[in-house]
């Protein structure tokens, strides 16, 4: 088991050019949709464990019932990647529709869009000063039919809860975006390209925000004062997989033009 260091920076909202950004070489064509990228990763206060370490047994009685974990190297998703690449999604459903829905903690409005047009105008940096009912956000309601092709190359965490099964939601995301927090049953997220800062609690510490203020404000206004009701929080890139016990508060915050997929266990 290991622990990712941060420190503390509290120039959190500082915009810089991707070409400075530490991301990885292969972004997928992604980072040519924003020149921006956030600096800051913050800390990282959650367990990291790698597949040759954790058992399956070990996920159980330490972690699917009790705090996130990260997982590193559990499925080769190299395949799924390429298929996630920029050229390679326009080429394959640039002309099917998507459905957007508002990045706040109750969202109910829907926009649905043809997958290029989203790409190539609607995915940008999120303004500092726009709520979260006028932030469209690419996440969750995919046509399982349509998208099939693509989710049938993805390798899923292989350690499953009794009695669950698993339900995919892919998205993409500008630099900034995110979703505020809010609470569901258990699952996974994984990274395929960007980075993605996380931020949890568990269910009987609800965190102090706004349900229509983005994740960018909360960090921006709310996060450094917070004194003892500090998150759990890490930063997740390629290859890395975050789980979350059931009914755990939990916010997003992309710091780069993100692909990501979730895996919902019901």
């Amino acid at each position: 088991m290991e622990y990712k260091l941060g420190i503390q920076v509290f120039l959190l909202l500082f915009w810089r050019s991707a070409s400075d950004a530490l991301v990885s070489e292969n972004d997928g064509g992604w980072s040519s949709n924003s020149e921006y990228s956030l600096t800051d990763e913050g800390p990282c206060n959650i367990d990291i464990w790698d597949k040759a370490s954790l058992s399956h047994r070990q996920f159980i009685q330490q972690y699917a019932y009790s705090k996130p974990v990260i997982l590193k190297g559990f499925s080769d998703n190299t395949k799924f990647q390429f298929l996630c690449s920029k050229s390679s999604l326009l080429q394959q459903y640039g002309e099917r529709m998507v459905r957007l829905s508002t990045a706040n903690t109750y969202s109910y409005r829907k926009v649905d869009v043809r997958f290029e047009e989203f790409v190539d105008l609607l995915l940008r940096p999120q303004s500092m000063d726009t709520l979260g009912s006028d932030t469209l956000y690419f996440f969750g309601d995919n046509n399982f039919t349509e998208w099939h092709s693509l989710f049938e190359n993805y390798k899923a965490p292989r350690y499953m809860l009794p009695h669950t099964t698993g339900a995919y939601s892919f998205g993409i995301a500008g630099p900034g975006t995110g979703v505020p927090f809010h609470w569901h049953g258990p699952g996974y997220s994984e990274v395929i390209y960007g980075r993605k800062r996380w931020f949890l609690y568990p269910p009987d510490k609800a965190p102090h925000f706004h349900p229509n203020y983005t994740t960018l404000s909360w960090v921006k206004d709310t996060y450094p004062y917070l004194l003892e009701e500090k998150p759990i929080e890490c930063t997740i890139r390629p290859g890395e997989v975050l789980y979350f016990p059931d009914r755990w508060w939990h916010a997003t915050l992309n710091l780069d033009t993100s692909v990501f997929i979730s895996t919902f266990l019901g």
